[in-house]
């Protein structure tokens, strides 16, 4: 019994460890060496436009902030996120595939089989703008729904509390936002492939849907690890009312309340620019990072963890004493 306990613990942490250290050589991830490699020769750029007065290396790797407390803790999320994905997100993947069949079976019941169908090429393309589109739309909602709704934010206060940038802040989010975000993706990929598998009559194997999507290959290789950094690359002004720039995602990252619930957007800058969320680069200029006051409470691995459900549990607490004070 303890011997099949430990054997199942060794391949569990086995598969976790392969998982983090596939997110440096799979080419659908952000820390991908390929990227970081790109993103390094576009900070180079930046930094020649500096007025910086060190070497390369040490404008991007200063130890004050990949060896912080902060980066420390981004460091301990990703390692523990990969375990959560391991064993409670990666067995719900293949949902997205029975999604996309009863998707498909739902349009072929409603509205019959498509009198005209669209051709590999056509369906590869449009497929490509669709769930781009609509994975960023859902994913500014459900970032919205994070900062707007209490109950959320106490959970994404945990991406924010980092007070220090690096590519590793991507990852350093709390297990219950991540299982949001996936169910988010599984859920957009399972109709959007479905509604596209339907138009053009099952032509594409489902496996191919996963990687067709090239405007997220470009993303990722024009500098999206500069996103969570301290390089400030902008963009001319007319491209950040289309696309979010980097520094435009660090203000978003900003302790000062005017950029509080600004540049919310994952890829597209549009859905900002609608709904009045849109701050644009030339417009800020120093900003620190973090949650202001709030930070000293974030400054540990376990407190990241466990303070969303303290703050939560707090209130109520509070509540039930006033009203057992009340009763006697």
């Amino acid at each position: 019994m303890v011997f099949e306990l430990l054997k199942e613990s060794y391949v569990i942490l086995e598969q976790t460890l392969t998982l983090a250290i596939s997110y440096f050589t799979n080419p659908g991830k952000r820390i991908n060496l390929m990227y970081l490699a790109s993103s390094m020769i576009i900070a180079y750029w930046v930094f020649r436009t500096t007025s910086v007065k060190s070497s390369f290396l040490k404008y991007l790797f200063p130890r004050k902030i990949w060896l912080s407390k902060s980066a420390l803790i981004d460091y301990s999320m990703f390692g523990f996120n990969s375990l959560i994905k391991i064993i409670f997100i990666g067995p719900f993947v293949i949902f997205g595939f029975y999604l996309a069949f009863y998707a498909n079976e739902f349009f072929l019941v409603s509205f019959g089989f498509p009198k005209y169908t669209l051709g590999m090429g056509q369906t590869l393309l449009l497929y490509t703008i669709a769930l781009t589109v609509v994975n960023d739309l859902s994913s500014y909602i459900i970032h919205l729904g994070m900062h707007r709704i209490p109950i959320l934010w106490e959970f994404h206060k945990i991406h924010h509390s980092a007070t220090t940038l690096n590519p590793l802040t991507q990852y350093r989010i709390h297990p219950i936002e991540l299982m949001i975000n996936n169910i988010r993706s599984i859920l957009v990929f399972g109709l959007i492939t479905g509604l596209f598998d339907y138009l053009s009559a099952h032509q594409i194997d489902k496996m191919v849907f996963l990687g067709v999507n090239v405007f997220h290959f470009v993303f990722l290789l024009l500098g999206a690890n500069l996103r969570h950094s301290h390089v400030k690359l902008k963009y001319p002004r007319f491209m950040e009312y289309l696309f979010i720039s980097p520094f435009q995602h660090q203000i978003h990252h900003s302790d000062n309340p005017d950029h509080f619930n600004k540049n919310l957007g994952s890829k597209l800058a549009i859905w900002d620019w609608i709904l009045g969320s849109l701050i644009l680069s030339n417009a800020v200029g120093k900003i620190k990072f973090g949650i202001g006051t709030s930070n000293s409470n974030y400054d540990s691995f376990v407190n990241n963890l466990l303070n969303p459900f303290r703050n939560l549990v707090k209130p109520l607490l509070k509540s039930l004493k006033v009203t057992n004070y009340n009763d006697q």
